[in-house]
């Protein structure tokens, strides 16, 4: 096991850098990774104050300064260590800028400018927190995406995943003892996307579940005709209605929302293509 001290340096939040940092880990086995977070670095006082931490805790120093002499001076410090430094989205930058013939604007924290797509993610997320497990169904009409399907079939999670992307997510557990409510199969805004799932897999996750909350891994709950039927009945509603599905068992949280974009598109786009026909069906 490799272990290493990954120093994330920005001037603004440092989401960016953290999401950069995950993909490139995800690429590596066998490393235990320690973090640290040094975000809205933006004098050469403060850097001075983070450069005795890092050296105190020698390793990886990936950044994003947009000031010259802050940038300057963390890579001499980092030379004078012996610490690896990159900066993370200079290849990104000079190639936009050689292909649109602009120079970059050098603002720190510009991508993170607080817009209307911002406060729209905000709405986002506080509205699908509020509509998860099937509550307040009076406002379903209102989500852009509806997940349904059985038990532990990763509906939060994506739910989450995709209202960072900026959708209001509804969610509601099918659970053959107490069937939905009759207002799930009238919406006409959000699409809705049955989530499923293998029953080995499922049982599994149950069972980490049940044992993570101390509760026999013994019930109805994993038995392996139970799970069985409640993927049969749910199944027969995604069926019924017409509703598409995704089998989510060798998928990831990311994965199972990215086809659910994808299918969210389609239908967008299936319905300005609609439009545009009736338009011009009515000109004629």
């Amino acid at each position: 096991m490799i272990r290493l001290h990954l120093h994330l340096m920005s001037d603004s939040t440092g989401e960016t850098l953290e999401n950069i940092a995950k993909a490139g880990l995800a690429q590596f086995d066998g490393v235990e990774t320690i973090k640290h977070f040094w975000p809205m670095v933006r004098s050469e006082g403060h850097l001075d104050r983070v450069m005795l931490e890092i050296a105190a805790r020698p390793g990886l120093v990936i950044y994003t300064l947009v000031n010259s002499e802050v940038r300057r001076r963390l890579e001499t410090r980092c030379h004078a260590l012996g610490l690896p430094s990159v900066s993370a989205l200079d290849p990104v930058i000079d190639a936009l800028s050689s292909v649109l013939g602009q120079v970059a604007k050098a603002r720190p924290g510009r991508q993170h400018m607080l817009n209307a797509a911002y406060f729209a993610r905000v709405e986002a997320i506080q509205y699908t927190i509020a509509h998860d497990d099937g509550i307040a169904a009076e406002d379903w009409e209102e989500a852009d995406i509806m997940l349904a399907g059985v038990s532990r079939s990763s509906k939060t999670p994506t739910s989450i995943y995709l209202a960072n992307r900026g959708y209001k997510v509804a969610n509601i557990p099918l659970v053959v003892e107490s069937p939905p409510p009759p207002s799930l199969y009238g919406l006409r805004h959000p699409l809705v996307v049955g989530l499923t799932t293998s029953p080995d897999r499922l049982i599994q996750i149950r069972r980490n579940r049940l044992l993570s909350l101390a509760q026999s891994p013994e019930t109805a709950y994993v038995d392996q005709e139970a799970v069985a039927a409640e993927l049969s009945f749910a199944r027969r509603i995604f069926s019924d209605n017409g509703w598409p599905v995704i089998d989510v068992t060798r998928r990831s949280i990311e994965e199972t929302a990215a086809a659910i974009i994808n299918l969210v598109n389609e239908r967008r786009s299936a319905q300005e293509k609609d439009a545009g026909d009736t338009e011009a069906g009515g000109a004629a």
